[in-house]
């Protein structure tokens, strides 16, 4: 434990030293001011208070779709922003310290190679886990101010995209261990895009009515559990909607909103603690 919190320590050293926060503090507030004028410009060119009958007593509430919807987005661009900084946190974690000489003194004194994946792990863990909260409730006071909507669940959605972070944290370590720095991130971002595309072919799969579709977008997020985390997030966020806003809002941006169950944080504990054993085993067969 001591080991992996020395090797945490450093890491943050080490991207402190680089001058990383400093670029992500500055480019999160010029997309935090970008968000917050295109929600004030889309607010002024509607009329978001009023509710709209569309047919055989369909009501759609016009503040909630408007927010719910500018919101979801604002969540899935917190989502994105915080997988760039997973992976530039662990991209090289492994195998791009062995080329440049930097893991060879540290995995014999003071630590060893399970200490030093923890330590990785836990630093990029906690810094992309702050900083989803942050940009999280940053967008969400943002909202509210200019729409005076909240969303039906505050505290859960955070702490499904700090999951679905987490997750990406883990598959990025993983594959540190096994490829180089760049081909590890090309992975990553794809991997992360095919979990989009998941999201995608449920809400075309929904629209359908094609079980076919609809079991692939299953398996899929559930294979990769950071859309299953990102989907029940959306879902969270009106949870206690009704109708046809409901309906409407269900589609959510970028992937559907859909409930997960309560059987989702277990099985995400087990797959990071599969993802653990996986890159324990491989570095420790790795020849430095």
């Amino acid at each position: 434990m001591t080991g992996a919190v020395i090797i945490a320590g450093y890491a943050v050293r080490e991207s402190v030293r680089r001058r990383v926060f400093p670029i992500v503090i500055v480019l999160t507030g010029a997309f935090l001011a970008l968000y917050a004028f295109g929600v004030y410009k889309a607010f002024q060119s509607t009329e978001p208070f009023r509710t709209e009958e569309i047919g055989a007593g369909a009501i759609v509430d016009q503040q909630v779709l408007f927010s719910a919807t500018l919101f979801g987005l604002a969540m899935f661009a917190t989502l994105f922003l915080g997988t760039v900084l997973a992976i530039f946190l662990t991209h090289a974690a492994v195998r791009g310290d062995t080329e440049r000489g930097l893991l060879q003194p540290l995995v014999v004194r003071p630590v060893g190679r399970t200490a030093l994946l923890g330590g990785r792990f836990g630093a990029a863990a906690a810094v992309c886990g702050v900083y989803v909260v942050c940009v999280y409730i940053s967008t969400l006071l943002i909202t509210h101010a200019i729409t005076g909507w909240w969303p039906d669940r505050l505290v859960l959605p955070a702490a499904e995209l700090v999951g679905a972070v987490v997750v990406l944290v883990g598959l990025s370590l993983l594959g540190s261990v096994f490829l180089s720095a760049i081909a590890n991130g090309i992975a990553i971002f794809m991997i992360f895009g095919a979990g989009l595309v998941a999201g995608l072919l449920g809400q075309i799969g929904e629209a359908l009515n094609s079980g076919s579709l609809k079991t692939i977008a299953t398996v899929s997020s559930w294979a990769l559990p950071f859309e299953a985390l990102y989907q029940d997030g959306l879902n969270s966020i009106t949870a206690d909607t009704q109708g046809f806003t409901r309906a409407a809002l269900s589609l959510g941006p970028f992937g559907g909103a859909q409930a997960a169950g309560a059987s989702l944080a277990p099985y995400v504990l087990g797959y990071l603690a599969v993802l653990g054993c996986a890159a324990t085993i491989g570095f420790r067969r790795r020849d430095l």
